[in-house]
C-alpha cells in the first residue's frame, strides 16, 4: 500500500510526522507483495508455460493448411482479395508462395497438424489451436510488445507481471516470474518487464548453466548467520531509506531482491539442476541430441519450475537475429526446418512429462510467436523463398490448465492472410488467458497517472475462453 502525497500531509499536520511514516513504510516492507492470493473468479490454471517463438512462424506451414496456396504458386493473388495497399506495394500485384510441406490429420480429434512438426501431432488431442488471432504490429518490435504487453509500444507491464501481481506465487523462495531465454530480443528487456507496476513484479531472466542467476554465491568464507545479521543491518538502513521517498518501488524491489537472494541460494540451485533426471525424462526432452538439447534442457527446467510453484515461466525460441530465429524472410522452408527441430521435441515432451506428473490440469502452456507469416512472397518478388510478416491472422495454440483439447478455434481466409471467422485480437487472448488463471480482465487494474490500466487496454472479450474451457 502506497502513501499518497494527501495522506502524508494529513499525517505530518496531525502531528504524527516521518516517526510514523517511517515505521508504516517498514511495515510495508515487511508486507509481502508475492504472496499467494486466491483468485476471485473459479480459476481452471494456476501457472502458466509460454513457448515464445520469436520470429514469427508460419501459420500455413504448421497448424492452419491453404490447399489454395499451392494452387497459386507463382501467380498473383485473386482479385477477391483485395487491392489495398499491402507491405511493398499493392496485394494483387504480389506473388503467391505455396507450402512445401505435408499437413496429416492425428488423434482421436483429427487435428491438422504439418509434417515439420511430427513430435506435436503425437499431442494435439491436448492442443484448442485458435487460427484467427490478430493485431495491429507489423514490425517485430511492435508485436512483442503486444503479444506480451497488450501495448504495441514500451512502458505496459507484461503478461507475467500482471499475473504475478494478481495472484503472487506460490513459491517464496524463487522469482514468481521467470524467463529462459536463448539469446536476445527484439524488443529488449522490457518485453518482460513491470512496466509502471512495482518493480518487484518485473520477470527475472535465468541463465543457462550450473549458476542461472549471477552473484547468487556468497562470499567465501561467510557462514550463514553471519550473512544474515548483514541483510538485516543492510535491511534496516534500506526501510530509514524507503521511508524519506514515497514508498519508490525500485527501492523496495531492491530491499526483497536481497532476501530473495538469500533464500535462493540453496531453492535456485536444487530447482535448476536437471542432472538429477533420469534419462528417459532427459531424452523425452531431447537433450540426447545437440540440435534439441539446448531448448529441451529450457523446457525441462520450467517444468521443473512450475512444479515449485512458480508462476509464469517463458521460454524462448531464437535469440532475436534473422538467421536464428523464426524469421522466415529468406528460404522460409529451411529457416522453419531448423527451428522446428530444435524444439519439437522438446514441447511434446513437456506435455507429455506434465500430464504424466498430474501438473497438465493445472499448468496453461501457451505457443505461439509475434504474428504469423505472408501467403505470398517476402517483398512480392517473383521466384523468392521467404515469407514477410503477417499479424492479421495467425495461430497460437493453448493446452492444459482446463483447456478443452483437439479442437481448431476460428480460421482465416483461403490463402491465410486475414482472420476472418471467430476472430480474436490479442486483447481477447489476454482476457481469456486471465479469465483461465480466475481473475476478470475488467478488475485487475493498476492505478498510474491518474489512470486505472488493464492489460486489455480499453478491449477484450471473453468468448475464446468459453470455447477453451472444458465443461
Amino acid at each position: 500500500m502506497s502513501i499518497d502525497p494527501s495522506r502524508r500531509e494529513l499525517l505530518g499536520q496531525a502531528g504524527l510526522g516521518f516517526g510514523w511514516l517511517a515505521a508504516s513504510a517498514m511495515l510495508h516492507a515487511a508486507s509481502n507483495p508475492l504472496a499467494p492470493k486466491k483468485p476471485p473468479h473459479r480459476a481452471t490454471a494456476k501457472r502458466v508455460i509460454s513457448l515464445f517463438m520469436q520470429g514469427g512462424p508460419s501459420h500455413m506451414d504448421t497448424f492452419d493448411p491453404k490447399p489454395l496456396l499451392n494452387e497459386l504458386h507463382g501467380k498473383h493473388p485473386p482479385a477477391s482479395f483485395g487491392d489495398e495497399d499491402f507491405q511493398n506495394g499493392k496485394f494483387k500485384d504480389l506473388i503467391v508462395m505455396g507450402s512445401p510441406r505435408k499437413f496429416g490429420r492425428y488423434g482421436k480429434s483429427g487435428l491438422e497438424v504439418s509434417d515439420l512438426l511430427p513430435n506435436i501431432s503425437t499431442q494435439v488431442d491436448k492442443l484448442a489451436v485458435v487460427r484467427s488471432v490478430y493485431h495491429e504490429g507489423f514490425t517485430h518490435s511492435q508485436a512483442q510488445f503486444l503479444i506480451h504487453n497488450g501495448w504495441a509500444r514500451i512502458g505496459r507491464p507484461s503478461l507475467g507481471s500482471w499475473l504475478l501481481y494478481g495472484l503472487g506465487s506460490e513459491n517464496q523462495n524463487l522469482p514468481g516470474f521467470v524467463v529462459l531465454l536463448e539469446g536476445g530480443v527484439r524488443s529488449g528487456p522490457a518485453v518482460y518487464g513491470n512496466g509502471f507496476l512495482p518493480a518487484v513484479y518485473q520477470g527475472t531472466s535465468f541463465r543457462p548453466g550450473k549458476n542461472p542467476v549471477l552473484n547468487l554465491s556468497p562470499a567465501r568464507g561467510m557462514k550463514q548467520t553471519e550473512q544474515r545479521d548483514l541483510l538485516d543491518a543492510l535491511k534496516s538502513l534500506n526501510e530509514r531509506h524507503l521511508a524519506e521517498r514515497q514508498a519508490d518501488s525500485e527501492l523496495s524491489a531492491r530491499i526483497e531482491s536481497y532476501e530473495l537472494a538469500f533464500r535462493m541460494q540453496m531453492a535456485a540451485p536444487e530447482a535448476t539442476d536437471i542432472g538429477g533426471e533420469s534419462e528417459a525424462t532427459k531424452k523425452l526432452y531431447g537433450l540426447d541430441n545437440p540440435v534439441s538439447a539446448d531448448f529441451g534442457g529450457r523446457c525441462l527446467l520450467a517444468r521443473r519450475l512450475v512444479e515449485r510453484g512458480v508462476r509464469f515461466v517463458q521460454v524462448w525460441s531464437g535469440n532475436g537475429m534473422n538467421a536464428t530465429d523464426w524469421d522466415g524472410h529468406i528460404a522460409c522452408n529451411q529457416n522453419h526446418e531448423a527451428k522446428a527441430a530444435q524444439t519439437d521435441k522438446a514441447v511434446a515432451g513437456l506435455l507429455i512429462d506434465l500430464e504424466s506428473r498430474g501438473l497438465l490440469d493445472e499448468t496453461l502452456v501457451i505457443w505461439g510467436g509475434e504474428f504469423g507469416r505472408t501467403p505470398t512472397t517476402d517483398g512480392g518478388r517473383e521466384g523468392a523463398e521467404g515469407r514477410d510478416h503477417n499479424p492479421y491472422g495467425f495461430s497460437t495454440w493453448m493446452a492444459g490448465g482446463g483447456v478443452r483439447g483437439g479442437q481448431v478455434i476460428g480460421a482465416t481466409d483461403e490463402l491465410g492472410l486475414r482472420a476472418v471467422e471467430d476472430k480474436v485480437h490479442i486483447n481477447d487472448l489476454h482476457a481469456s488467458i486471465l479469465g483461465l488463471m480466475g481473475l476478470d480482465h475488467l478488475q485487475l487494474t493498476y492505478r498510474y497517472q491518474g489512470r486505472d490500466f488493464r492489460l486489455t487496454d480499453v478491449g477484450g472479450k471473453l468468448d475464446l475462453m468459453n470455447r477453451l474451457r472444458k465443461g
